[in-house]
């Protein structure tokens, strides 16, 4: 009797816990997802908002808007819905694109079999997401030419201060007329990790293209693999990106299908970017992101209104590297390995203006303020007579000064 006494109150306590347990699951999606978003919108390169938002115990949903703050307008809708359970939460969702009526008109015609599908989980405890959407062949089509989409997926992992992105494309193919850009299977692997608003951050970004092939009247070229490597950081003091671009073959297809024309490596840093100024430029984007409307990117004078902030990031004398050019072509019997670097002179950075970049005189003075050198060494004969120079010029220096090249103290010749 004393047993059957105790079956109501354990089942009291097993259904309240049980209760409890959803309330906890749903409050800690809630608030996981309002800290991704914002962590999303952190680097002031996107305006995200949820408009729609149903929370329960047992079950959410509601709608996000993801649109780039500069650029022309257009933005992401992606309506979810999720099925909480005490140790994780499943999540479903749909992303449609939307195009305002002028780019649409400038885009063309657009078909896809279906919407891309979202599917993924979230564990409570840990906070740990897991999404994986996969996108439906695509095309666009406009006046002749053609941008074809074939079988891409996404795969999104990871935690607060730690995403990882995984892509993989099966081919992307650009078709005008009588030319046609083709490549893939690509793949990208990407991590990026960061503390509050991204005041530090750290992404490491991996693109490989298992082919790429271009088939124009005049030049058919194919290449398999090349491969992209980039790391950003951005610390207290700087932001610094290294890059490495990694080309195993190049061929000439109709001229020279069976000798490679080039293959080899590329290796550089671009640093003394001012990271506080960097900062602010995320800072600005955010503020105008929050007064502007959801529906449309930042005004169209943004680069205006930020043309101080991104002077002051030039105004520490940003430098590339170049640490290693090691390029050959079997094809030519050529060999290059070569480095060197180029300097930004930051002095009166008040005279530059990027907001008039495509003014001819502005570009001057960017290209005036460029210095640096360049050295290649065990050249052949064959390249200094190319260059005008003298046959036995074993290494030759191609000097920056003023926007201007000169190679072993003169101009280069007028092709």
């Amino acid at each position: 009797m004393r047993k059957e006494r105790l079956i109501v109150p354990v089942l009291a306590v097993l259904a309240i816990a049980w209760l409890v347990a959803q309330l906890v699951s749903s409050v800690l999606f809630e608030r996981s997802l309002s800290q991704a978003l914002s962590d999303l919108q952190a680097r002031g390169e996107w305006r995200v908002k949820r408009v729609e938002n149903d929370a329960g115990w047992l079950s959410s949903e509601g709608r996000i808007l993801l649109s780039p703050l500069l650029g022309r307008p257009w933005r992401l809708e992606l309506d979810y819905d999720v099925r909480h359970g005490i140790l994780s939460s499943e999540i479903t969702g749909t992303l449609r694109p939307r195009l305002d009526g002028t780019l649409q008109k400038a885009v063309g015609e657009v078909g896809a079999t279906a919407a891309p599908r979202l599917n993924g989980r979230y564990h409570t405890y840990s906070g740990r997401y897991e999404m994986r959407v996969a996108l439906a062949p695509l095309t666009i089509t406009q006046h002749g030419r053609e941008l074809a989409v074939r079988g891409a997926r996404v795969k999104l992992r990871g935690v607060y201060g730690d995403w990882r992105l995984a892509a993989e494309l099966d081919e992307l193919s650009l078709t005008d007329h009588g030319a046609r850009l083709a490549l893939g299977p690509a793949t990208l692997e990407s991590r990026y990790t960061y503390i509050d608003e991204a005041y530090h951050f750290n992404q490491h970004d991996k693109l490989r293209i298992e082919a790429l092939s271009l088939d124009h009247p005049d030049l058919a070229l194919e290449s398999a693999p090349l491969v992209l490597h980039t790391d950003m950081a951005l610390d207290e003091r700087e932001l610094r990106i290294d890059g490495e671009l990694i080309l195993d073959n190049v061929w000439l297809a109709e001229e020279a299908p069976d000798t490679p024309a080039l293959h080899g490596r590329i290796a550089g840093t671009l640093s003394r970017l001012d990271a506080d100024a960097v900062r602010r430029i995320f800072a600005r984007l955010r503020q105008d992101a929050a007064r502007g409307d959801a529906d449309m990117p930042v005004a169209d004078d943004a680069l205006e209104r930020l043309s101080p902030l991104l002077r002051q990031v030039l105004s520490e004398a940003p430098r590339l590297d170049i640490e290693e050019i090691a390029l050959t072509s079997p094809l030519l019997d050529i060999a290059m390995e070569a480095d060197g670097a180029l300097f930004f002179d930051a002095r009166k950075i008040d005279d530059l203006d990027l907001a008039r970049l495509d003014e001819p005189e502005m570009q001057a003075r960017f290209l005036r303020r460029l210095n640096g050198d360049i050295t290649w060494r065990d050249a052949p004969a064959v390249a200094a007579l190319w260059l005008g120079l003298p046959l036995g010029e074993r290494e030759l220096t191609f000097d920056l000064i003023r926007g201007d090249w000169r190679v072993n103290g003169r101009p280069l010749p007028d092709w």
